[in-house]
């Protein structure tokens, strides 16, 4: 083990849970402010470039796409390496029904981390605009509703959390590294963006799973959770669902032929 891993866990260990929580519980609608100002310059920031030439920007979102990979490369790493252990020391159900995730020294830092980073991760969307490339409902309703929940579930320490988090930084890990790699000007198989699609929408079918478990044990000891977050996390995951396998249909499957009056990106 090097200096950087011991002080990479020392970090970890250090992260007062206690106080983020607290932080959390008293801030989380806070995330709807940031929510109506990041809608805000989505339409006000296409308005003002509608007249404006675009720009290249292609070494800062090469940057900006590294440093979310490398973070959410981290994060798997560690989350995942707390839900394999849990998983086979305890079963797939202590996996589901576990909320200890936001307190373990392994994974306290990274699912704070995590629900944190779903405001920066609103930056992605500046580039679009700046380069005015084509921005799809799908993008920003995503990043809005993630945003929100993150927040709104963390407060509450609710069950599933470890399976959701884990599961976003895996494919984020994917995602953000081809963004880098692309932006970067590099020659990306046109498979690998279908792949990263795919687990977006298994993604959001094991999430549903997830939910409906937790929704069936959450009256059992030790697996926290309450009717209003199962609500609204069942329609964001199943809304989620439609829109990702429309996107999939829609940019892999259709026969462009069928749509002449469309443009290709």
């Amino acid at each position: 083990m090097n200096e950087s891993e011991l002080n990479l866990f020392d970090f970890e260990r250090r992260f007062d849970e206690t106080r983020a929580l607290e932080w959390m519980q008293e801030n989380w609608s806070k995330s709807f402010i940031f929510c109506g100002l990041y809608a805000a310059l989505v339409f006000g920031g296409q308005h003002f470039m509608r007249e404006r030439p675009k720009l290249n920007l292609r070494r800062p979102l090469a940057l900006w796409s590294l440093s979310l990979a490398i973070f959410s490369i981290i994060g798997a790493v560690r989350t995942g390496k707390y839900m394999l252990h849990i998983i086979t020391k305890s079963g797939f159900k202590q996996s589901v029904c576990d909320n200890s995730f936001y307190n373990a020294p392994i994974t306290k830092f990274w699912s704070y981390a995590f629900a944190i980073s779903k405001a920066p991760e609103l930056g992605d969307t500046a580039f679009i605009i700046l380069r005015k490339q084509r921005l799809i409902f799908l993008h920003w309703y995503h990043h809005i509703t993630v945003l929100v929940y993150s927040w709104f579930s963390y407060k509450d320490l609710v069950a599933g959390g470890g399976w959701f988090m884990t599961m976003n930084y895996m494919v984020h890990s994917i995602m953000y590294t081809y963004y880098a790699a692309r932006a970067a000007g590099l020659r990306v198989p046109r498979p690998l963006a279908m792949i990263i699609t795919t687990a977006q929408i298994l993604q959001m079918v094991m999430g549903l799973a997830v939910l409906g478990l937790v929704y069936m044990w959450m009256h059992e000891v030790h697996c926290p959770s309450n009717m209003e977050n199962i609500m609204w996390g069942t329609v964001i995951y199943l809304s989620y669902l439609v829109l990702f396998a429309s996107f999939f249909y829609n940019t892999y499957l259709k026969d462009p032929s069928r749509d002449k009056g469309s443009k290709a990106e």
